[in-house]
């Protein structure tokens, strides 16, 4: 455990960096899946660029989704609810988006994820257009490392209802495409990497970030040329690709 907090920690702060722009005092929150049935997730209002271990709860992911099931919580009911879950009360109260990161983590196939508020991706997420901009391929690297399709959910109130809206969304997308999204837009409010190891989850939130760059860039300029979908299935399964997806994400 302590080797998977101290890569907790190391992916928070890559993600908190100021310079990168991905996310700013309390925003945003990461987690990883331990192999005891329980994960870390960031405590509620630690900041992801000075982070430390003591800034992590961990959490028990059964019952977690045990709670998903309910058809509704109110926020009284979540505050109550978080002694129960955690696997020492004496931690410090787990993120409002606990139950997303436990969905992500089971029902979307990931062992690490990283849920951040990039202002490139916000300036299109929070635009008129939100999230129909991201729904075409514009170039090679933006399909190895986030995917051929990202997942989209429209703006729900952030936490038990917004979990409820991913997981909805994780299940749509599993029966459209055979597989789990690598990333989950949320209009309005950020985007969420899904990853298998930290570094991948680390590069797809930086490649959404040089997505949405240039998708700003480009409608300075007569708007995106998209990729033809064609040419968008020939990346995502060239075998070249999928090494290089592999060696980029440390598997």
């Amino acid at each position: 455990m302590s080797d998977l907090l101290q890569s907790l920690v190391t992916l928070s702060h890559e993600l908190g960096r100021e310079d990168r722009h991905l996310a700013i005092l309390g925003e945003g929150n990461t987690s990883a899946r331990g192999d005891d049935g329980t994960f870390w997730v960031k405590a509620s209002g630690s900041q992801l660029g000075a982070i430390t271990e003591g800034g992590f709860t961990q959490v028990k992911l059964d019952a977690i989704l045990e709670l998903v099931e309910r058809e509704q919580m109110t926020q009284e009911e979540v505050q109550a609810i978080w002694p129960q879950v955690m696997v020492d009360a004496q931690q410090k109260r787990p993120s409002v988006e606990t139950f997303l990161h436990a969905l992500c983590l089971s029902e979307g196939g990931a062992s690490w994820i990283a849920h951040t508020h990039p202002v490139s991706c916000n300036a299109i997420l929070c635009s008129q257009l939100g999230a129909e901009p991201f729904m075409r391929p514009l170039f090679p690297d933006g399909i190895v490392v986030c995917g051929r399709h990202p997942a989209v959910v429209p703006y729900v109130d952030p936490g038990f209802d917004l979990a409820k809206a991913v997981r909805t969304e994780l299940r749509r997308y599993q029966d459209a495409y055979g597989a789990s999204p690598k990333l989950l837009l949320m209009v309005n409010h950020g985007i969420t990497a899904l990853g298998k190891t930290m570094q991948e989850a680390l590069n797809i939130t930086r490649m959404a970030d040089k997505w949405a760059r240039t998708l700003i860039g480009t409608y300075t300029l007569g708007g995106p040329h998209f990729m033809p979908d064609h040419e968008a299935a020939r990346i995502d399964s060239r075998l070249d690709e999928h090494y290089r997806r592999s060696q980029l994400t440390g598997r």
